[in-house]
């Protein structure tokens, strides 16, 4: 249940006419009043006797008692309460008791206090009541409304339970500004998916991610087709900025902007700024060589998978300055790979870096210096182009989402174990999104590689199991039943080919996280054993002569490891 406090008002009649008539579309249907200071107030939408200026003198008369210079300006006050679209539709006798805890809790109306302000609730939807009340109280005084948006969303949670409704996570200050439903309407009439706010608080986010510096942020803003607008000081300084979409426009037919701290709290100018400036003379972090001729959204997605599994590791100490940066710089890593993915793929993406929006954000102050790595990461993926999701692409990509998705499962559970419970939700509901990018992407590679694998000589496979056994005695037989052990042999084959020592690598995949959680323990070896060989030079070394098969393009593509150039003459 969210209630939602509006603007204050002047027009008490207005917004009763707002109420009663039809709506922006006409989904005002059969409007009449639940609930009222008084049981006798006049309902215009039951009863034909009864006028919207009845109704608005009655709520009116404690202001109008008073004079002119004691009349406050803005002295309509105005909440909606929505129930969340799974839940039951309510009775308009369950909507009245709502409506009496909303206008008690917050100050209205409390309890016994018959002097209190007047209110009246109607309802012209299942699913949702509106309340007006006036802001002299009978005895011509104010109402002490000291932070009632706080008091009503925790009242909503008590009626959650109360009622037995979807019980909504509460907030902590820090979620981004929800559109108005006057926005809503407008996107609906203008065709777009989500309102003017959501989408440019999208491409914001998009144009920051991996940005390395002020003039960037703004030439890619300029790029996504943002109409920007900066706030020059007389020195010439930059000291904020605003952005519109092109097209949206106001009554006057002047361009709707918003300023990047009316779409989310870190993206004020002075937000971004500390960002860029925590880590612009931050050293640069070691090189990942890889593979001479890999193609550069591969190098990308191999830098972001060995930056996300360092993040990984201050995610489970006890910095959790550190771990709220390594929060940011998933989420600009998430923008980055939605940017450069293609298909369906990037639907899922582009879904889970929405939802990870406000996982990034809690009030525990991050150490931004911390994120650089990850940041950088960020910057690769976007300036390496779109990654074609095949060969080397497709296998590159499996491998980041795969340490994605335990990065952004353990963002969940850190957010969970401190309370957080709207980012622990917001980050469980992108790893449901990443699951579903990661099985597309994955799909393919790994039946090349399982392929690959049933085509290896009995005397390769018993050698490989062996390793294995070796190595994982205690996940041995549950890998001998795996629907991908074959793609785990296949990658350890080419890795020894390629001079790699397999149970070494194999130790080093294993060890790295752990494996008794995870859905598939091969699929998780396969990826992580991929990525080693990639950025892991092989020691020379005699290769041991044995006859296999030839790999299909496909397989050679998504298994290929990182071969000296010495053994490539």
């Amino acid at each position: 249940m969210i209630p939602s406090i509006h603007k204050r008002g002047s027009e008490t009649i207005g917004l009763i006419r707002y109420l009663y008539g039809p709506g922006t579309h006409e989904e005002h249907i059969d409007p009449h009043l639940v609930a009222a200071f008084d049981p006798l107030t006049p309902d215009p939408g039951r009863d034909l006797s009864a006028t919207y200026e009845q109704l608005q003198r009655l709520l009116d008369q404690p202001v109008n008692a008073l004079t002119k210079n004691r009349r406050p300006d803005k002295h309509v006050w105005h909440i909606s309460v929505r129930a969340s679209p799974e839940d039951p539709v309510l009775s308009d006798e369950d909507w009245a008791a709502i409506a009496r805890r909303t206008v008690a809790t917050t100050g209205i109306a409390p309890d016994g206090d018959e002097q209190a302000c007047r209110w009246a609730a109607v309802r012209h939807a299942d699913d949702h009541i509106h309340i007006i009340a006036t802001l002299v109280r009978d005895d011509g005084r104010r109402p002490r409304l000291h932070n009632e948006a706080h008091r009503a969303q925790a009242e909503a949670r008590r009626i959650e339970a109360d009622y037995g409704l979807r019980r909504i996570a509460p907030g902590d200050g820090t979620a981004a500004k929800r559109p108005t439903s006057a926005e809503r309407h407008k996107a609906e009439r203008r065709g777009q998916d989500r309102t003017s706010r959501e989408l440019l608080r999208e491409r914001v986010h998009q144009a920051l991610s991996g940005a390395m510096n002020e003039a960037e942020f703004f030439d890619r803003l300029a790029a996504e087709g943002v109409r920007v607008k900066k706030r020059i000081a007389p020195s010439g300084d930059v000291l904020g900025y605003s952005v519109a979409v092109v097209g949206d426009r106001n009554k006057d037919n002047e361009p709707v902007w918003f300023s990047g701290s009316k779409l989310a709290p870190d993206l004020s100018l002075p937000r971004i700024r500390k960002r860029f400036a925590a880590t612009t003379d931050t050293p640069e972090p070691p090189a990942i060589l890889g593979r001479s001729g890999a193609s550069a959204p591969v190098r990308a997605r191999h830098v972001a998978a060995e930056a996300t599994d360092s993040a990984l590791a201050l995610m489970a100490s006890d910095d959790d300055s550190a771990a709220a940066a390594q929060l940011i710089g998933l989420g600009e890593v998430l923008d980055a790979l939605a940017q450069t993915s293609l298909g369906p793929t990037q639907a899922e993406l582009r879904e889970a870096a929405r939802h990870f929006e406000r996982a990034t954000r809690s009030h525990i102050r991050a150490k931004n210096e911390e994120m650089y790595a990850l940041r950088r990461a960020a910057n690769q993926i976007v300036h390496s182009g779109p990654a074609l999701g095949r060969g080397q692409d497709g296998a590159a990509t499996a491998v980041v989402l795969d340490v994605m998705f335990l990065a952004v499962i353990t963002a969940a559970r850190w957010h969970a174990a401190r309370g957080h419970a709207q980012q622990a939700e917001a980050a469980q509901r992108a790893a449901d999104r990443l699951r579903t990018a990661y099985q597309a992407t994955a799909a393919g590679p790994l039946a090349a590689m399982r392929t690959y694998g049933q085509r290896l000589p009995a005397s390769a496979r018993s050698h490989h199991a062996a390793t294995i056994r070796a190595v994982l005695p205690h996940l041995a037989d549950r890998l001998h039943v795996e629907p991908g052990r074959d793609a785990l042999t296949a990658v350890l084959d080419q890795a020894e080919r390629a001079g790699h020592d397999t149970a070494a690598l194999l130790t080093q995949a294993a060890s790295s996280r752990e494996l008794d959680s995870a859905e598939s323990i091969s699929d998780v070896l396969v990826w992580r054993l991929h990525h080693l060989g990639y950025i892991t030079t092989p020691a020379p070394r005699p290769q041991r002569p044995r006859s296999s098969p030839a790999a299909p393009p496909a397989a050679a593509a998504a298994v290929r490891l990182k071969t000296p150039r010495s053994r490539r003459r």
